[in-house]
């Protein structure tokens, strides 16, 4: 079956040299699908699967130039880059992929917190500048602060567990309470966490609902000083508003490894290069966004918190799996 595969990466390579998929005739495409995408009308009229990241942009305007398309098959938990009302109206089957960063995601966002705790990358610039001053670098030991984790999926509780280890006083809001760290921390309403926690850890999926479910008024709850962690979902953070709390010191430090509109905030050019292809608020959003580089107090990485070889795999197997599987008539990680 014809399948386009798009934003395909140099660390995927080893999984596609290794394996042999002889169902699938697969193009790759080391860019993002988005409008402005040239494919062949060929490509157009024959594709039957495509497989994209979170950092495409997956619109009607995109889809509705596809003939014979029947499965979106994003290598991600996450869907909102996709139009899911486009595909339920024209019988598009959208697939993700689950449980695939959880030790990988956790592990990822404790090494950002101890970077912002004591003071690593300040340290690093300060030394290769030649301007080393070690009263700039005083940092706490963790077992001395409170985390508050919003959030108690696979990713949240690998966090307290390893929050746990060091010693670490542990909140956690979240819808559901898992017994199996129950005797480590304590479930708390949203506000209480905000008020009391000396580090906030995002770990929620983002669904449209919960869209910048930490804003202005959250930020105001919070701690003077409190140190701020996503490693979840850049639509779950009023960007705008963690920026004005930097500045006015509410927020002392943060660790992004999500941003809103990824396909802008990703993208090798200047913002103006792509400023058509989305609304307003992604703009808006893009230029705090580089505001926030400039700050030696925020870490920003490029959403790559999953990035491990064994988490690559496994979203791979279970992308080829679950493409199968829908053809066996099975809906295997099927969203709509």
């Amino acid at each position: 079956m014809k399948m386009l595969m798009f934003d395909f990466r140099e660390s995927e390579k080893d999984f596609f040299n290794n394996k042999e998929l002889k169902d699938f005739d697969i193009t790759f495409f080391k860019t993002p699908l988005n409008d402005k995408i040239k494919l062949t009308e060929e490509q157009l009229n024959d594709t039957v699967v495509l497989s994209v990241f979170t950092t495409s942009d997956v619109t009607s305007n995109v889809l509705k130039k596809f003939k014979n398309l029947r499965i979106i098959s994003t290598r991600s938990t996450a869907y909102s880059h996709i139009d899911i009302d486009y595909c339920i109206k024209h019988n598009i089957a959208v697939l993700n992929v689950d449980e695939y960063g959880r030790t990988a995601v956790a592990q990822f966002a404790m090494a950002l917190i101890l970077s912002l705790v004591r003071n690593i990358l300040p340290a690093y610039f300060d030394m290769k500048n030649h301007t080393v001053n070690p009263a700039k670098y005083e940092g706490r030991i963790l077992s001395s602060y409170t985390i508050g984790i919003i959030g108690c999926g696979s990713i949240g509780s690998a966090v307290a567990k390893i929050a746990h280890f060091f010693g670490m006083e542990i909140l956690i809001h979240s819808y559901m309470k898992n017994n199996e760290i129950a005797d480590m921390c304590n479930f708390v309403s949203l506000d209480e966490l905000l008020e009391k926690s000396d580090i906030i850890s995002l770990h929620v999926p983002f669904d449209g609902d919960n869209y910048h479910m930490i804003g202005k008024n959250e930020f105001e709850k919070m701690k003077n000083g409190v140190f701020f962690v996503n490693t979840a979902r850049g639509e779950l953070v009023d960007i705008k508003a963690l920026y004005d709390n930097l500045v006015k010191g509410k927020i002392k430090a943060a660790a992004l490894d999500v941003l809103e509109c990824e396909f802008i905030n990703t993208h090798n050019g200047e913002i103006s290069e792509v400023m058509e292809l989305t609304d307003t608020n992604c703009v808006e959003s893009a230029f705090v966004a580089q505001k926030l580089f400039k700050m030696s107090n925020v870490i920003l990485t490029p959403h790559i918190a999953y990035n491990t070889v064994e988490a690559i795999n496994y979203i791979l197997d279970e992308t080829f799996n679950n493409i199968r599987d829908h053809f066996k008539g099975m809906n295997t990680n099927r969203v709509c």
